[in-house]
């Protein structure tokens, strides 16, 4: 028996970035647009409407979120965004919005599937967890050895902050922006991007947040953070 023509896949464009400031430029806004356009266009999907949010990603009421995903169910279209944690940083609202039948796609892993998508949200759950478990001991051995922890008193310690529980903070940031440079650079790698100077520029047009989350990615620092995580 012949069969007709599979229906046209749709897709469903979404958009963030944290600030006001960011949000005004249009730059992160632009920059994600352009991913997600050519990532539908190189899957032969229709981009049948886009939205955007100037909000944290751990605020799943946003405005444009909830029409997005209103699209897409009237559709069946896939929800598109350049990297995953532009649609939400909660693992367990993307892992529900896979069991509601919701197709997520992101133009960074543009081999990943559902089941990938789970994998990587149930992973990014799990180094977020172990990075708080870090972060409390760390807190919790820096307040038994006497050292101030919260506000104002109204007095001054004889002794300073504690430098030892800073300089961990400070490296347990370094090692996420590592983690996440290693993804992007395998991701790079694989659509044959080469070189710290290219792999600067496609960082800055893909909106990834450099390791201090502010300013543009240049070959220096792609060198000093590939360099701290091993992949250079």
């Amino acid at each position: 028996m012949r069969h007709g023509p599979a229906p046209p896949r749709y897709a469903v464009g979404l958009y963030r970035v944290s600030t006001a400031e960011q949000g005004q430029s249009g730059l992160g806004l632009e920059a994600q647009a352009a991913s997600v356009r050519a990532f539908a266009a190189s899957q032969g999907w229709s981009l049948v409407a886009e939205y955007s949010d100037i909000a944290s990603g751990k605020d799943d009421r946003r405005p444009g979120f909830q029409a997005a995903l209103t699209r897409c169910r009237q559709l069946g279209a896939a929800l598109v965004a350049a990297r995953l944690d532009r649609i939400t940083r909660r693992a367990h609202t993307l892992s529900q919005l896979l069991e509601d039948g919701v197709s997520i796609r992101a133009a960074d892993m543009p081999g990943a599937d559902d089941l990938m998508m789970r994998v990587y949200a149930a992973m990014a759950q799990k180094e977020r967890e172990l990075i708080a478990e870090r972060t409390r001991a760390a807190l919790a051995a820096a307040k038994a050895r006497g050292r101030l922890l919260g506000g104002d008193r109204g007095y001054r310690p004889a002794a300073g902050p504690d430098a030892a529980a800073a300089a961990l903070a400070r490296r347990e940031a370094a090692e996420r922006a590592a983690h996440r440079l290693v993804l992007e650079v395998e991701r790079l790698r694989a659509e044959g991007v080469e070189g710290q100077a290219a792999m600067a520029r496609a960082l800055n047009e893909r909106g990834v947040p450099t390791p201090q989350g502010k300013g543009a990615w240049t070959h220096t620092t792609v060198a000093r953070v590939m360099a701290r995580s091993g992949c250079a």
